[in-house]
């Protein structure tokens, strides 16, 4: 299986792991690098130094390539920018904001940037800045999500820029990526699935629910703060929907998800706590090795794109 975003990055095959905040740490992204993906560490709102530090150990891990996501609207972002580059980071994808600032110093650095976009706008916008590739992601996709799903989204951004498109959103298994490379994606990211790696360290509890979950588990609260979030239904949703019913304040809606990300992924709170994932959560039913899930996500597109069936339409 050849694509040219492997012999852009130096993967053996065209997935790459979402940076999921407060869970993509060293050991997940070295076990996904190992297997022929592509790891990232996930930055969110961590400090500059942890980030170094998980980097350092990703090194430890892995001879293979990895990346680092960047949250842009991180108060250490420009900080994790520079460790970036100190420490030859190969990729660096980047979320909730606009990484124009830092592409001259990334390129300088033979860092390939490729930026979470939601729309056609962004995506054209990201080429113009000099980006290496696109992730186009859907809102099927777990955490902040845009409008357009991955099946409408995908195919106006390759359609729209002259650089890989890598989709993202609703993707699980080998069925999801054969028809995102149906749409011209050049290959995928996912999140959910390499959340119930074993190599993954989020809290048990959070596997758990993922691996309980049926197709109907998910919901979308924040709509009124402009910064939709899909997670897994729970107590903490309900409350939350319940307050935006009664036109709870923006202050009061934000100051109900401060910490719930943690809350779920380290403490292991899956009632209070935020447990982002995607819809795809309901597809997922064991827990396996980073390898494992590569290995079988790549024998299950090879032979769907490979089967000599032909339909023949009568016209």
């Amino acid at each position: 299986m050849s694509f040219n975003i492997c012999e852009m990055l130096d993967i053996k095959f065209p997935i790459i792991q979402g940076g999921m905040a407060w869970i993509a740490d060293s050991s997940l992204a070295a076990s996904v690098s190992n297997a022929g993906g592509l790891g990232i560490i996930a930055a969110g709102n961590a400090p500059a130094e942890y980030v170094r530090e998980e980097i350092i150990k990703t090194k430890k891990l892995t001879n293979k390539p990895f990346g680092v996501n960047i949250m842009l609207l991180s108060p250490y972002a420009d900080e994790i920018a520079r460790v970036v580059c100190e420490e030859k980071v190969s990729v660096v994808t980047t979320g909730a904001g606009n990484p124009g600032k830092y592409m001259a110093m990334w390129n300088e650095n033979n860092i390939k940037v490729i930026p979470v976009v939601a729309s056609v706008a962004l995506a054209k916008r990201m080429e113009r800045a000099g980006a290496s590739a696109i992730i186009a992601e859907g809102a099927e996709a777990g955490g902040h999500i845009g409008e357009l799903t991955t099946m409408t989204l995908v195919p106006q951004v390759v359609d729209s820029v002259h650089i890989p498109v890598i989709a993202a959103g609703g993707i699980a298994d080998g069925r999801g990526m054969a028809a995102t490379l149906m749409l011209g994606a050049s290959g995928v990211q996912m999140g959910t699935r390499f959340l119930v790696a074993r190599e993954c360290t989020v809290h048990q509890n959070y596997k758990n629910k993922i691996i309980s979950s049926k197709d109907i588990d998910t919901a979308v609260t924040s709509r009124r703060t402009g910064h939709p979030v899909r997670v897994l239904k729970n107590k903490l949703t309900r409350i939350y929907q319940k307050a935006e019913k009664e036109n709870c304040s923006i202050e009061e809606l934000e100051s109900l998800g401060v910490g719930a990300l943690k809350k779920a992924a380290k403490d292991g709170d899956i009632d209070m706590g935020s447990v982002m994932a995607g819809q795809v959560a309901g597809l997922i039913k064991k827990e396996q090795t980073s390898k494992e899930i590569i290995d079988e996500i790549i024998d299950e597109v090879s032979e769907i794109l490979l089967k000599k069936e032909v339909f023949k339409w009568e016209r």
